[in-house]
């Protein structure tokens, strides 16, 4: 019988291969259907199309991913030494999260020629915004984060590692029912673990909701869809940094907050409401903060002997 060591090894790595491959697989396969349709269902299109992501899953894996694991699991030569960001992620980034956002900005103009020539003929339209494939690569790319964050603890028992990279501390829920008790006391457990997957979808909930908005037909089917896409994945390259890395908040402020408040404002202004003013909001907050804090506060003339300060 294998260890639990061995078995919770085998399943990240099967989970992480699956959201390596899956996106990858869907969104070619969609873009596949739509290169048939314009193409007059022409299925010689639609099979080199799938042929195309055959190939390339089968040449990153065997070439790229497969030896990156084993350098990892193995901890030899300079991987050994990476403590500060996580080779891991920049690899998925570069090998899934990338060709699919571009398989999808060019989904956008291909079905831009598709909608002129059906209202030119007459037809019906039929809009493919490819919801799901969009879903699909950012809960794989949310997947593996989790899976990167996590994959210090354990996965059955109390969780007792300190090395949980979401927070630089972790609390033991143990220390918790002997602190309360009664018929009530389960509602002072906690676990680092389960606060990982709350922590990884709230880091990612503004690239989602970027990502939303370039579904958005006004959006989609303009140049807006460029600058959209290209700045969600820009924001994707935080997850490379470790979590407990104080590089993070100036990648957030950089590759996030900043950029995502000049082109939500951009976009408001040009197509109205496409999304929440909250967004925007929250972008300009974090960016004014962020350079107060870390830049104007520490100027003399912010400095102030007052207690409350």
């Amino acid at each position: 019988m294998p260890s639990g060591k061995t078995v919770k090894l085998i399943l990240y790595e099967v989970l992480q291969f699956a959201a390596l491959t899956v996106p990858i697989f869907v969104v070619m396969e969609r873009f596949a259907i739509l290169i048939r349709d314009v193409k007059g269902q022409d299925l010689t299109a639609y099979w080199l199309v799938v042929a195309t992501s055959i190939a390339y899953v089968t040449s990153v894996t065997l070439l790229v991913w497969v030896p990156l694991k084993y350098l990892i699991l193995k901890r030899r030569t300079f991987v050994s030494e990476i403590t500060q960001w996580r080779p891991t992620a920049l690899a998925y980034i570069i090998l899934c999260t990338f060709p699919c956002f571009a398989i999808l900005i060019a989904s956008s103009k291909v079905m831009s020629s598709k909608v002129i020539v059906l209202v030119t003929e007459g037809a019906p339209v039929d809009i493919f915004l490819c919801h799901l494939p969009v879903s699909l690569v950012l809960f794989s790319l949310i997947c593996v984060d989790i899976i990167e964050r996590i994959r210090p603890c354990k996965l059955i028992g109390q969780c007792k590692s300190s090395k949980l990279l979401v927070r630089s501390y972790l609390y033991s829920s143990s220390s918790q029912p002997r602190s309360y008790s009664g018929p009530l006391g389960f509602l002072w457990r906690k676990d680092g673990r389960s606060e990982v997957f709350v922590d990884s979808f709230m880091f990612w909930l503004d690239t989602v909701e970027m990502v939303r908005v370039a579904g958005e037909p006004a959006v989609f089917f303009s140049a807006w869809v460029f600058p959209v896409y290209i700045l969600a994945f820009m924001s994707t390259l935080r997850m490379v940094i470790t979590p407990n890395n104080p590089l993070l908040s100036s990648a957030g402020f950089a590759l996030q907050d900043l950029p995502f408040f000049v082109i939500r404002v951009a976009l408001i202004v040009v197509f109205g409401y496409v999304t929440p003013v909250l967004y925007p909001l929250k972008n300009v907050l974090v960016s004014l903060t962020f350079i107060y804090f870390t830049f104007l506060a520490k100027l003399r003339i912010f400095r102030s002997p007052a207690p409350f300060c």
